[in-house]
Formats: structure tokens, C-alpha cells, sequence
């Protein structure tokens, strides 16, 4: 009886860690459809891909004019034809929205430049633009944690980078970064 004890209570300390945890990634691409009511955008991704995200409470949504966290004004900012990053968590098949960041034309701003140094501690990026000045950007939660990693292992003082950020209280806060193409 004693060792069906102890196992049950070694199996119970067990399970948090075979829990699924949540993965995250970011997906670039064009809404296809909103669905305000189901609280759902369809984004078609450049590799041909469609995948659906949904908004949850804290979904932030940046670049648009109903900026905030997912209210039925923000998935109205959004329409069909708006390019987008999605910064989201995949739990089994549901695609949960975090960040959605508008990176196409009257969205967020862009810089390109070569890649001086990521200081994930600080929360800064700091590139070199083609007329030689230097720009660093705060990184915004997000960004600080998920974005870039790629581009971290292997990156040198060449790497082209795009940064799409916003200006807040005469801050630059980048949302999102990657290898320019």
C-alpha cells in the first residue's frame, strides 16, 4: 500500500511538468477575413499558408488607428489586405493572438540597417543606418523576450535588419525586428 502511495504521489508531483506548454512564434502575412463576433483573424502567411488567430483579452494590436488590447474596436482596425506580424502561443490547435503588429504602409514605422548589438538585459537594439548614424530602440516586452532569436545566433556586424516600432514619449519602442530580405 505504502509504495502505491508513494508512486501515486510521485506521478501528481509529475504532471504539472508533462503539462503542454504554450509555443511561441510570430507568423507574417495578410488578414484574409475578421470575424469580430468570433473574435478571429485569418492570415495568409507568405510561405501560401492560411492560419486562423484568435484574440484573447490582452491581445494587443499596434499600427492601426483602434490601437489596444482586443476590444471590438481593435479587431475593427484590422480589415481584409492589412500585412500584419502575429506574435502568438500555439496550445494544441488553437493559435492564441498576443501582439498584432500592422507592418505594411500606414502601419508601423521601419528602419533597415546593419545589426550593431541585441542587449536582451537592457531591452535595446541598436543598428547602424545606411547614412552611418545610429539608432537604438527600447524593446517592448514582446520583442524582448521572443523576437530576433534567429538572428542573435551567428549574427555579425553585417546582418541587415528591418526594426517596425512606434514613438512613445519621445522613445523609440520596437515591436518587432528581422532579417531584412
Amino acid at each position: 500500500m505504502k509504495l502505491h502511495r508513494s508512486a501515486f504521489l510521485i506521478m501528481s508531483a509529475a504532471m504539472p511538468m508533462l503539462a503542454v506548454e504554450p509555443v511561441a512564434s510570430v507568423a507574417e502575412g495578410t488578414v484574409r477575413k475578421v470575424d469580430s463576433s468570433a473574435k478571429t483573424i485569418l492570415v495568409a502567411t507568405k510561405d501560401g499558408a492560411e492560419h486562423s488567430f484568435h484574440f484573447g483579452e490582452r491581445t494587443a494590436v499596434h499600427g492601426v488607428d483602434a490601437v489596444g488590447t482586443a476590444s471590438k474596436e481593435a479587431l475593427h482596425g484590422l480589415k481584409a489586405g492589412t500585412e500584419v506580424a502575429v506574435h502568438y502561443t500555439a496550445k494544441g490547435t488553437v493559435n492564441t493572438a498576443e501582439e498584432v503588429d500592422r507592418i505594411g504602409k500606414d502601419g508601423l514605422r521601419s528602419t533597415e540597417g546593419a545589426l550593431k548589438q541585441i542587449d536582451r538585459g537592457a531591452k535595446t537594439v541598436t543598428v547602424i543606418t545606411a547614412n552611418g548614424a545610429e539608432q537604438t530602440f527600447r524593446l517592448g516586452d514582446r520583442a524582448a523576450s521572443d523576437t530576433g532569436r534567429d538572428i542573435e545566433k551567428g549574427a555579425d556586424k553585417s546582418t541587415k535588419v528591418t526594426v517596425y516600432y512606434t514613438e512613445e514619449g519621445g522613445d523609440k519602442i520596437a515591436h518587432f525586428f528581422k532579417k531584412a530580405i
